[in-house]
């Protein structure tokens, strides 16, 4: 296989066509090899348009998922970034290339001890992996984040990630159940005030823990 060719192809036929245009995202994918960060098992499919198993049960999200998740949080130099769910450390990977610090949250030990061993075999020093539960929010206090990054689904949103981010800041967040769940971007617009856009539907894992919604009883 010719790898380059086929990051290429990747980033023509699969991200573009998928609205993402970013000149400097598309370029972080060139710059940021995927490939290094699929296990060894499914390497051949490190620029295929599918999820990628991972130990555990989980995932890793499609290429033009992630490309997308990048292009609407937009990191900065100077933002901190929250990631829930670190899977191999690709996605901390692109986000810590355009951001001053991410710190990333993994529930699976395995995976923990991938993503540390990955962003580390490739020179990213601006990750902390941290092992635990993320799914209900992450840290102690208010407005800690710039860019908070949910990877994986959410059954329900808890209001600690709405919480923890900054004015000014992003969150991307899968939202609902089967068969059909909702992307959305939310922007802290003030202290009280949140502005949600619908980007995209989809149909992903929740993460491990997440909170349920009530269940109706007749």
């Amino acid at each position: 296989m010719n790898i380059e060719k086929a990051r290429f192809n990747m980033i023509e036929q699969q991200i573009r066509p998928w609205d993402v245009l970013a000149p400097d995202v598309l370029e972080l994918l060139m710059v940021v090899k995927r490939e290094a960060y699929v296990p060894d098992a499914y390497k051949s499919l490190a620029f295929v348009d599918t999820q990628i198993p991972l130990p555990g049960g989980e995932y890793m999200f499609a290429p033009k998922m992630e490309a997308r998740i990048l292009q609407e949080v937009a990191p900065k130099k100077h933002e901190n970034v929250l990631e829930i769910g670190a899977g191999t450390g690709y996605m901390a990977a692109l986000l810590a290339h355009k951001a001053r610090h991410v710190t990333t949250v993994e529930i699976n030990p395995e995976l923990k001890a991938l993503a540390e061993k990955n962003l580390a075999a490739n020179g990213v020093s601006n990750v902390d992996v941290v092992q635990g539960n993320g799914a209900q929010g992450w840290g102690k206090g208010d407005a800690q984040y710039d860019v908070i990054v949910v990877s994986g689904s959410l059954p329900v949103l808890p209001d600690a990630f709405l919480k923890q981010l900054k004015v000014g800041g992003r969150l991307f967040v899968i939202v609902g159940e089967p068969p059909v769940m909702s992307a959305q971007l939310i922007t802290r617009t003030s202290d009280t005030g949140y502005d949600t856009v619908k980007v995209f539907e989809t149909d992903v894992k929740p993460l491990r823990e997440a909170v349920l919604p009530p269940q109706f009883t007749f």
